[in-house]
C-alpha cells in the first residue's frame, strides 16, 4: 500500500502527466482496397477490413455497373462504408496533356469516379490534377489542369462528391505553399487537398504542410519513406524518416476529424492487424 506522502505526491502529479500525455486524434481509419487480397471476393474483403480494425476503405473507379452494385453490397453487409474513390485515368491520361484525346479520356475517368462515389456513399474522389515531363511544361500543368478541374466542379457539385486533389511524384505541387494557392483558385468547397503524408518526405515535412495546407485537407493518406543505399523507397509506417509524433501535433492543431487512409502493398490478414495496430499507434501520437 502506499504511504500517505507517497500517495499525496501521486495524485499531485497525475494531472501533469496526464496534460503531457498526447491524446489520441479522432480519425476514422482506412485501407485502400487493393491492399486486401485479391483472391477474396468483395464481400470477404469488407469483412476482412472490418475484422482487423479499419472502419472504411478507399475503392477505385469502376466501369463495370454489376461490379459497382456488387461492391455496394459488399460494403453495406459489412458495415464498411466506401469513403473515398481513387480515380484510375489520370497518370494514363492526364489532364494536363495536350492531347485532346487523352483529355476527354481523363475527362472521362473523372465523370465515372464521381458517379461511383456518388452511388457508394463516398465523400471524395481522389484527383492527380497534372503530370510534368518534357512534353509539358510546368506552366501549362497548371493551366491546362485548373480548366479542366472548374469544368468538372458543376458536376461535383451536383453529386455532392469533393474533388481531392493529391500531391505526388508528378514533379509538380512541389510545396506547400503553391499546393495551398492551387487549391484556393477554385474558389469551391467542391475542391480541397488530398494529403499524402508519405510523398513529401523526400523534399521537406509533413508537419509544415500540414500546418500550411489546414482546413484545406479533407483526406489523407498514410504511408512511411526513407532514403537507403542512396535509394528512395517506402518502407512499413514508423519505420521510415517520418516524425509520427510531429504528425499527429501538427493534425491535432489544425482540428483535423476525418478520414486517414493507408496506401501500402497488398498482405494476408496477419499483415493487415500490424498495419492496423501502427496506424493506431500514430494516431495515439505514440
Amino acid at each position: 500500500m502506499l504511504s500517505r506522502r507517497a500517495f499525496v505526491a501521486t495524485a499531485a502529479a497525475a494531472p501533469f502527466a496526464a496534460a503531457a500525455a498526447p491524446s489520441a486524434l479522432p480519425i476514422r481509419k482506412a485501407v485502400l482496397i487493393s491492399m486486401l487480397p485479391k483472391s477474396m471476393s468483395y464481400a470477404e474483403r469488407f469483412k476482412l477490413a472490418k475484422d482487423v480494425g479499419f472502419a472504411a476503405v478507399e475503392c477505385q473507379t469502376i466501369t463495370d455497373p454489376a461490379e459497382v452494385e456488387e461492391i455496394k453490397k459488399a460494403s453495406d453487409a459489412a458495415g464498411v462504408p466506401i469513403h473515398s474513390v481513387m480515380n484510375m485515368a489520370h497518370w494514363k491520361y492526364p489532364l494536363s496533356s495536350a492531347d485532346p484525346e487523352e483529355v476527354a479520356q481523363s475527362r472521362k475517368g473523372m465523370e465515372t469516379s464521381l458517379h461511383n462515389a456518388h452511388l457508394w456513399g463516398a465523400e471524395t474522389v481522389l484527383l492527380v490534377p497534372a503530370v510534368v515531363n518534357p512534353k509539358t511544361s510546368y506552366k501549362d500543368a497548371w493551366t491546362r489542369s485548373t480548366a479542366e478541374i472548374k469544368r468538372m466542379i458543376p458536376m461535383a457539385e451536383k453529386l455532392k462528391v469533393i474533388i481531392a486533389v493529391e500531391e505526388v511524384w508528378n514533379k509538380f505541387l512541389l510545396s506547400p505553399l503553391e499546393f495551398a494557392s492551387y487549391v484556393d483558385q477554385f474558389q469551391s468547397p467542391w475542391v480541397r487537398a488530398y494529403f499524402d503524408v508519405g510523398n513529401v518526405v523526400i523534399s521537406g515535412y509533413p508537419q509544415d504542410w500540414i500546418r500550411t495546407l489546414n482546413k484545406r485537407i479533407v483526406k489523407l493518406h498514410l504511408k512511411d519513406f526513407k532514403f537507403q543505399n542512396r535509394k528512395a523507397e517506402f518502407v512499413p509506417l514508423r519505420e521510415g524518416e517520418i516524425d509520427w509524433k510531429e504528425v499527429h501535433d501538427a493534425l491535432a492543431e489544425i482540428g483535423y476529424h476525418g478520414t486517414a487512409t493507408v496506401e501500402l502493398p497488398a498482405g494476408d490478414e496477419a499483415y493487415l492487424r500490424d498495419v492496423s495496430h501502427r496506424v493506431d499507434l500514430i494516431l495515439q501520437g505514440a
